[in-house]
This record gives structure tokens, C-alpha cells and sequence, in this order.
């Protein structure tokens, strides 16, 4: 056991990192800051209002030394690490992060150890200042992609590989660190790796205990103690492992100055010998007994399980400095500050404990591109992080206003805090019987709820669903609860529930009706919405409210952006026009979503659903084949609604997914999925059809704030699906 004297009783500080990994698949390199356009945007300056004291910075090994011998360009590191300095943002660098090195070696290759320490041995000559050092972010993490499951190059899939890569990567870590210090003898190492935790049957503990002594490994090695007495010795040696090899790690001992633990949602895993409980793609084994392998998080189990006792583990095994070196949830945007605060809380009882942790990391302070698909192609989805990049430009969420809450107060006055995530809700067993997650929120805290107009409605049945499942309190109120119309009205329903926000799904939606019914559709699409703008400024409450595409009048040829200029066409695209400017000038707060052609799988009142009952039933349908559009799947519009509300964003957004087609199109579409004729579908110009309201002809809608919502083809697969399986809420 190793120990240090001093224990620090004083909270963690915040820490800041930069998801940064260049990995290799065949060939071909995937470099995640090219992919976020970092190499180009000054991304960097925003962080130096968020108070964090130290930040993960890359300086990466296959991006500055391509070529073996080639000359190193330190242009751009060096101007991001100035801007550092001049913020007083200390940087731990980070040399290789789940890469395999540049293309004239890799981390099966004898010469790995020694060819990295050289580049670490140059990052400390042109940056003699630079005290902490990640040479290398997850070893063996790195080896069990690359050698045992075959993701990542050299796409090995056996243990011996595995166990070579890992022990490349530690001695390149001993050997860089040598290197360093040689230049900068105050060098100190914070060496990262996934703390995780495998569970199982009473049939499976043999197997359970191999990996739970297994994920020790990068610092046992580094600390010098594996060695004839350690319980994985004689299976190293088993599987061919020189023991001189791993005497290195023994005479060349480099413990960590501070053990550096990333930990996810999914990190622990169960391992279960009945598989008939468990779908297909869970399945494996390892020679001699076939399981499942599952997240923790998703069954019960009768013991303790999470970030706390891992990390009381950790302490107890080095008695040594600890920071949480990774903290990210790919998840809604309250979520995300849940398990940030999750993770702080278990850290700041674990320092009254006596445990020396010293930081907590928000990771991917600007998010990550492809984890989704474990950075094996260029086109994998965005999980935004402390900022959203989006747009090109850093845009603050919500984690950013919560660090900067933690960093200057230690707390959040944000009540959605108050919520435990989903990982610790009864919602979260998806192979056991679910409880409410809402009756359990409901049962313990009386919050201050979101109010969503609209009861009857697609849009506001919508957001209530969202809420049940996200663990937002809500209410949702009919026009006899709250007549937006009624000054009054709205304000005794503020009285009577004292929201933090108000949803404004309720409006007139009839397009061609309004041409005659001019006057109730100015009442619910005008006067109401200006009516909560006075009320939510009053009260200082946040407000949402709708608008739509039908501002426009179809002359563009490019998707319209937040500052087009509107010009609508008809009396229902007139009454969001003056909307959209009253509810602005009355409340510079409020949020106003522009969107368009609403497609649910729980409503019978869209298009998609029109045209599946009529071909189904062999009816034929006239729709306009020169009107394009892009269409917006409900449940991906509440979703990013919400996700902005949570982030307090104001002003104008579009909110579509992304891609476009003819109402025409659209039609066809549906026909092919149901194996119907396409013949059914009667495609004309718009004129034709003698609609009562004009149309424009084009009304894509794009972002100049960022295009948050998913790809449309990829919603209209869901929505698809969906439908099949839905029951009516």
C-alpha cells in the first residue's frame, strides 16, 4: 500500500479537459479537435470565465510528428497554450489519448516506448514551464479497443495482444516521464484510466474477480508493483509475458503524483450466466462460460455501486492524491448537470471522509463527435458538453452557468439539482419491473413546476410526455386552467402555481381557416402570447413560445436563417410575424422557436398520419410536388425546446431537422414504407389545389445558432418505428 502524510480536508477544485483523441481505424486517422473545427475557431478563450484552476490540453503525438524525423510545428500549440497562460490556466498535457502513434509505429511495435519518450523529451524542451503531464490518457482502456475487442488499430483481438499494448503504453509512460524530468525535475505525472467495477452471478465471480483485479493494472505497473506476489503475475507470465519485461516496472518505479480516475454511466458492467433475460447483442463469453454483459446502472443488485465506493476503493488500494479526471453524460441537458453534481457530491463526502481528492474534471468542455459509434467513422453524432460548438461559435449551456455557480460558491441555486439523475431512479431498470420515475419525484420534493400551455394539443401532450420521462415537474393546463387570451387568467394561473417557466404550446394552427377566421386566430397566435411576455417579464419567469416558417414568403433559395427578413403570405404566417416581434419587444427573454410541419407518431392531426390512412385504405391524395419544406419530428423538437430552456437561451431559433423535401416527397415516402403504390399520390404545383391561404414555395429552415436537431431521414425512421409500437399516452 502506498501513502502520503498530508491529507487535505479543503473541496476539490474544478478542473477543465478537452475531448481531444486522434485513434486510428485501418488506415485512416480520426482526429476529434479536426472534426470540431478546433484547429480553426479560438475556442479557447471562453473558458476563462468559468473559474476552473487546471485543464487537459493535447498536445498530441500524431498530430505534431506525422513523419519520423520530420520537423514539429508548434505554431498552433503554442499560441493556445499563451492564451492559457495569460488566463492563469494551469495545463496538464496530454502526449497520446487513445491513439496508436503516428504511422511509423504502433503500440505493438518494440520501438513505441522509446520513439514517444523522444516526442515527450521535444513537448518539454519548447515547453519548459508545463508541470503536469498525461503522457498517455487510458492505457489500458486504449489496449482493451485496440487489442482485445479489435475497434481501434491494430484491431488485435486476443489477451496477449491486449496485455503487450498496455505494457508499451505504461513503459512509454515511465520512459517519457524520464524524459520530461530531465528538462523539468518539478514534472509531475497525473496518470488517467476508466475506474469501473464488473458485478455478477455467484456462477461468474471468477471472472468477475479477474477483471476487477485486471483494472488495477496501469497503476499497479506504474507503481512499481507487480511483481511475483501480485495475484495476476503467474496468468502475465501464462500468457508469455517475459518476466524481465515486467521487471522493468519494478527498478523503474513512476508512481503517479496524482491517480487520475475517468468514470462513466457505464463503466460498471454485471455479467449474468442466464441469457434468456437479456437481448441477443449482449452476449458473449470467454471460453468457458457464455453471459451477458450489461450495465450495472440498468438492474438491482444488493450492494453498492457507483462513483463513491470506487473511488473509497481506489484510496484504500494507494492511499494516494486522487482526481476524477473525466466527468461527462451524454444525455438531455438537466441530466448533464446531475451527474456533474452527482460525481461533485460523491467527491466532497468522500474529502470528509479523510479520501485526498483533489479535482473534479468537466470533460469535453466543448463537446465530442462519434463516441456513438466508438470514433470509427467521421460522422458520428454531437454530444454537446460545458459549450456547445455547434454554430462554430462556443455557446455557454448550462454546465457552464453551474461551474461557474460551483467555482465561486460551491453550490447551484438551479432547483432541477434538486432531482436525482436517471441513474439513480427506479426508471433506469430496464431488466426488472419499472417503477414511476415521476412518482417517485413527485413524492419527495414540491418543486416549482414547468407550466405548458396547450392540454389538448399535439405540441402540449408532447411536452408533458418529455417532462414524465426527463424528471421535469410540470403541469399541464387546458384554456379552462389558463385563456393565454385573458390577462387575468394568466396571471391567477402564475398565482396558483408559481412556475420557473411557461411552455406556450396552445394557438390557432388552421392555416386555410384563418383566412376567414382572421380574428380568432390573431387572439390565440398574437394577443395570448403577448399577454404571457408581460406576465413572465413581471415575474421574472422564462417563456417559450412558437412560431412558424410561414413568416416567410418562399423567395429564398437557401434554407432561412434566425435574421431573414419576414414577409409572410397569408393571415395565419402574418399573426407569428407580429407575435414574434411583440413577444420579443415585451420580454427580450423569451425564447421564440420557429419550426415547421409537425410529424408525431401520438398524433392523428399531421400530414404523415393523413397520408397513411388514405393509401392504406387505397384513397388517392393531391399534394403539392413544388412546396418544400422541412419537416420536424415532435418528439426531437420538445426535446431540443427543452434542452435550450435548461440552458436559458433567449431570442430566435430554428428548430427542424435537418434536410428538406416536397410535401410531395413526403408522400412518396410513406407510400414506400407501407408497400403501397406510389400511384396513389397525386403530386401538382400548389396553385393547382386552390388553397384558400397563399403558400410560399420554399421554407427550409436553417441555423446561424447551431443545428441542434437530428437528420431527417433519421427521424422519419423513428417516427416509423414509433408508430408501430406506440400506445396512446
Amino acid at each position: 500500500m502506498l501513502t502520503d502524510k498530508k491529507i487535505p480536508l479543503c473541496n476539490p477544485e474544478v478542473w477543465g479537459g478537452i475531448e481531444c483523441t486522434i485513434n486510428r481505424v485501418n488506415d485512416n486517422y480520426l482526429d476529434q479537435l479536426r472534426i470540431s473545427n478546433f484547429y480553426h475557431q479560438p475556442y479557447i478563450t471562453t473558458i476563462a470565465d468559468l473559474g476552473i484552476k487546471k485543464i487537459r490540453f493535447p498536445i498530441l503525438w500524431e498530430k505534431h510528428q506525422p513523419d519520423s524525423g520530420g520537423l514539429i510545428d508548434w505554431t498552433w500549440t503554442q499560441t493556445q497554450l499563451k492564451l492559457l497562460q495569460e488566463k492563469e490556466v494551469e495545463v496538464i498535457a496530454g502526449l497520446i489519448h487513445h491513439g496508436s502513434g503516428p504511422e511509423f509505429t504502433n503500440l505493438t511495435h518494440e520501438n513505441f516506448p522509446e520513439l514517444f519518450a523522444k516526442y515527450a523529451g521535444e513537448v518539454a524542451k519548447k515547453f519548459p514551464w508545463i508541470e503536469y503531464y498525461t503522457p498517455v490518457n487510458e492505457p489500458l482502456t486504449t489496449a482493451r479497443f485496440s487489442g482485445l475487442y479489435g475497434v481501434w488499430y491494430p484491431h488485435a483481438k486476443d489477451a496477449k495482444s491486449f496485455m503487450l499494448m498496455l505494457l508499451n503504453q505504461i513503459k512509454a509512460v515511465v520512459l517519457a516521464m524520464q524524459e520530461i524530468r530531465k528538462i523539468n525535475p518539478n514534472a509531475k505525472l497525473i496518470q488517467t484510466e476508466d475506474l469501473g467495477k464488473v458485478y455478477s452471478t455467484r456462477k461468474l465471480k471468477y471472472q468477475a474477480d479477474f477483471e476487477n483485479e485486471r483494472r488495477w493494472l496501469t497503476y499497479d505497473l506504474l507503481c512499481g508493483l507487480v511483481d511475483e506476489k501480485h495475484k495476476l503475475w503467474n496468468y502475465l507470465i501464462w500468457l508469455g509475458i517475459p518476466a524481465t519485461t515486467l521487471y522493468f516496472f519494478i527498478e523503474n518505479t513512476c508512481t503517479p503524483d496524482v491517480f487520475g480516475f475517468n468514470h462513466y454511466v457505464t463503466s460498471e458492467r454485471f455479467i449474468d450466466d442466464d441469457l434468456k433475460k437479456y437481448p441477443s447483442h449482449t452476449h458473449g463469453g470467454n471460453g468457458r462460460h457464455t453471459y451477458a454483459d450489461v450495465e450495472v446502472v440498468r438492474v438491482k443488485l444488493n450492494e453498492e455501486i457507483g462513483i463513491k465506493s470506487l473511488l473509497r476503493e481506489a484510496w484504500e488500494r494507494y492511499q494516494k492524491p486522487i482526481a476524477v479526471t473525466e466527468v461527462h453524460l451524454h444525455c438531455h441537458r438537466e441530466e448533464q448537470l446531475r451527474w456533474f453534481k452527482y460525481v461533485w457530491n460523491s467527491c466532497t463526502e468522500l474529502t470528509n471522509e479523510g479520501v485526498d481528492i483533489r479535482a473534479v474534471t468537466a470533460w469535453a468542455l466543448f463537446g465530442s463527435y462519434g463516441w456513438n459509434k466508438l470514433l470509427t467513422v467521421d460522422n458520428g453524432d454531437y454530444e454537446p458538453g460545458v459549450f456547445d460548438i455547434r454554430s462554430g461559435t462556443p455557446r455557454p449551456t448550462a454546465l457552464s452557468g453551474f461551474l461557474k455557480e460551483l467555482t465561486s460558491t460551491n453550490n447551484s441555486t438551479n432547483q432541477l439539482l434538486k432531482i436525482e439523475g436517471w441513474w439513480q431512479r427506479d426508471c433506469r431498470y430496464i431488466y426488472d419491473p419499472v417503477i414511476s420515475q415521476m412518482q417517485v419525484v413527485k413524492n419527495k420534493l414540491k418543486m416549482r413546476p414547468l407550466l405548458i400551455i396547450g392540454k389538448r394539443g399535439t405540441l402540449g401532450k408532447a411536452f408533458a410526455r418529455a417532462c414524465e420521462k426527463r424528471a421535469l415537474p410540470y403541469r399541464l393546463l387546458s384554456r379552462q386552467d389558463c385563456d393565454i387570451a385573458d390577462l387575468g387568467s394568466i396571471e391567477s394561473a402564475i398565482d396558483l402555481y408559481k412556475p420557473w417557466a411557461i411552455i406556450n404550446a396552445a394557438g390557432y394552427v388552421r392555416v386555410d381557416d384563418a383566412e376567414k377566421e382572421e380574428a380568432q386566430c390573431y387572439r390565440e397566435n398574437q394577443c395570448g402570447p403577448l399577454n404571457l411576455a408581460y406576465s413572465c417579464k413581471k415575474h421574472v419567469i422564462k417563456l417559450v413560445n412558437f412560431s412558424s416558417d410561414l413568416v416567410f414568403d418562399g423567395k429564398k433559395e437557401t434554407p432561412y436563417v434566425e435574421s431573414d427578413e419576414v414577409n409572410p403570405l397569408n393571415v395565419y404566417g402574418r399573426s407569428k410575424a407580429l407575435s414574434e416581434q411583440q413577444v420579443k419587444d415585451a420580454d427580450p427573454y423569451a425564447l421564440i422557436i420557429r419550426t415547421s410541419a409537425f410529424f408525431s407518431p401520438s398524433d392523428q392531426y399531421n400530414f404523415i398520419h393523413w397520408v397513411e390512412n388514405n393509401i392504406l385504405n387505397q384513397q388517392e391524395i393531391t399534394v403539392a410536388n413544388d412546396v418544400v419544406i422541412s419537416p420536424t419530428y415532435v418528439p426531437d423538437l420538445v426535446d431540443a425546446t427543452l434542452d435550450l430552456l435548461v440552458d436559458g437561451e433567449k431570442g430566435l431559433w430554428h428548430l427542424s431537422n435537418k434536410g428538406s423535401l416536397t410535401w410531395a416527397d413526403l408522400a412518396m415516402e410513406t407510400a414506400r414504407i407501407y408497400d403501397c403504390s406510389t400511384s396513389l399520390v397525386n403530386a401538382v404545383p400548389v396553385k393547382e389545389m386552390n388553397l384558400p391561404a397563399a403558400r410560399p414555395l420554399y421554407t427550409v429552415l436553417g441555423s446561424e445558432k447551431g443545428a441542434v436537431m437530428p437528420y431527417l431521414d433519421h427521424a422519419l425512421q423513428r417516427y416509423f418505428h414509433e408508430k408501430k409500437q406506440f400506445v396512446e399516452w
